[in-house]
């Protein structure tokens, strides 16, 4: 909507509006752009118009959409899937996802998993075998050293922690 509003105030017509892109039927002036760009900014948007920066945005999006509001994970490779999804050969994403933001994609993939874990331990609906299926690990044991390479601790010592901490806090003077 934001952008929609800000184009049409600029009298640019467009052709595509979606999640993240838009097509724009003329060629704009650099006046109009950097009325563009300062509008958006103000809307908390960003104009972005260097395709390996809006590739690399689009990469982080699709991992981030899968990994955090999928219900359930792509069965087949991630590599596959972001190639179908993106329409791109893997190896070209790789590495430029990696000369651009300085990690691997899979290192992007596993810190975010990682935090996936952390959010779904501390909503304590799922056990740790539930979580390591619903997040595609081989085994509890795999998903278990991954957590602990990652953040120092042990899934069930950072579940202990939640649950220390959340005591502390009902003994506060004043809280109920």
């Amino acid at each position: 909507m934001v952008v929609k509003s800000e184009l049409d105030k600029l009298g640019l017509h467009y052709v595509v509006i979606d999640l993240g892109e838009v097509e724009i039927k003329e060629t704009i002036a650099d006046e109009q752009r950097n009325k563009l760009k300062i509008a958006l900014l103000k809307s908390g948007l960003e104009l972005m118009d260097d395709k390996k920066a809006i590739l690399i945005e689009k990469i982080k999006g699709v991992v981030i959409e899968m990994v955090h509001y999928s219900e359930e994970l792509p069965k087949t490779n991630f590599s596959d899937f972001l190639s179908q999804k993106l329409n791109y050969d893997y190896t070209y994403l790789s590495n430029l996802f990696s000369e651009v933001t300085g990690t691997t994609i899979e290192h992007f993939i596993i810190a975010h998993k990682i935090e996936r874990v952390k959010e779904l331990l501390i909503y304590d609906e799922l056990n740790l075998s539930e979580i390591s299926y619903k997040l595609n690990y081989s085994s509890v044991a795999h998903l278990s050293a991954q957590f602990k390479k990652v953040t120092g601790l042990t899934p069930s010592f950072f579940k202990h922690l939640k649950n220390k901490r959340l005591t502390t806090l009902d003994k506060l003077p004043g809280t109920w």
